[in-house]
């Protein structure tokens, strides 16, 4: 196995692993303080099942949301437009061994993205938006969809999901005895006056806030490991996914590479959640392999993608750089 896949691996599983650990010790150091050791597991198994309870009708009934949201309509293979999309879908999921084939959806929307999504009543979904058809050619679609159905067979809603119920435990946890201390205090353990309730209920607040950072690291890494199985399953996947990323950040914001030469400028336009009124279509070639070898060659800092849930497009160019020459 590649030592840079190996790495990215063996750090996404202490990430986990830290995180729940780190997240229960607070939660059960915070309840035993205030309720007793002994009271402790009931209240933390009720609030949980709350969470718990909350988490899996959003992912049972998300995907139906994100439909009406994204205006996203079902294509079939018969669709005389798009027919052949369900076509490049069925390869992309043979490559990644995932059957049935999740289902196709056209988004109408006015930027370019891409994105997996399902659930048990929902079944598997993969839908591509407008502007992305009209800026990304075949092979580099199939590279984009590579990375999509990464995250099916990866299970990272599922994942994701299990590890947010930590910030979501520790948050209704510090809302509980926030409105507590509130109401005058009250229960089974010690220094339960109101003061002292609110004070750490709005603490827990802050800490369930700091702990989204820690799931951003572990998002950022899920992502960078859904374009390693492009990269590992897609003919050709690695330079198609560069090409395809280079492209949508062009396409958002056709001055990025002036910008990139005037100055180090690393607040490119987010490719998921930001787009201009008008999605630039016609991209030269000259323009994507320039910054495809800007991005190859850029030092990032460690803090430059600190509040987002992907990498920098950079650290993603070197990693798909890096196993172009390690299959």
């Amino acid at each position: 196995m590649n030592l840079t896949v190996l790495k990215l691996r063996l750090g996404m599983v202490l990430t986990s692993i830290g995180i729940f650990l780190l997240g229960f010790a607070v939660v059960f150091a915070v309840v035993s303080y205030f309720y007793g050791l002994s009271f402790a597991p009931a209240v933390i198994i009720g609030i949980l099942s709350f969470v718990i309870a909350l988490n899996i009708i959003q992912w049972l009934f998300g995907p139906y949301m994100i439909n009406a949201m994204y205006k996203a309509v079902e294509v079939t293979p018969n669709d005389p437009k798009y027919g052949w999309l369900v076509n490049i879908v069925d390869e992309v999921a043979q490559y990644n061994r995932i059957s049935p084939p999740p289902k196709v959806y056209i988004a109408n929307v006015p930027f370019p993205n891409a994105f997996a999504y399902g659930s048990p009543i929902a079944g598997k979904r993969v839908a591509i938006t407008l502007p992305l058809l009209k800026i990304l050619n075949k092979d580099e679609i199939k590279a984009v969809l590579g990375h999509e159905l990464g995250h099916l067979r990866h299970r990272d809603v599922e994942l994701l999901m299990a590890i947010g119920l930590i910030p979501a435990l520790i948050f209704w946890i510090g809302y509980s005895l926030m409105w507590s201390g509130m109401l005058g205090g009250g229960g089974e353990g010690r220094n339960n006056n109101g003061g002292m309730l609110w004070l750490v209920g709005i603490a827990l607040l802050a800490v369930s806030y700091l702990f989204q950072f820690f799931l951003l690291y572990l998002n950022r890494m899920r992502e960078a490991y859904a374009d390693v199985n492009s990269a590992q399953t897609i003919p050709g996947g690695a330079e198609n996914l560069q090409r395809a990323l280079a492209k949508i950040t062009l396409s958002m914001d056709p001055e990025t590479v002036e910008r990139y030469r005037r100055k180090n400028n690393n607040n490119v336009a987010n490719m998921l959640f930001f787009a201009p009124p008008e999605v630039q279509e016609d991209i030269p070639d000259n323009n994507v392999n320039e910054l495809i070898e800007y991005w190859k060659h850029e030092k990032v800092s460690w803090f430059a993608d600190f509040f987002s849930d992907h990498p920098h497009p950079a650290k993603r160019i070197q990693l798909l750089e890096k196993l172009k020459y390690s299959q």
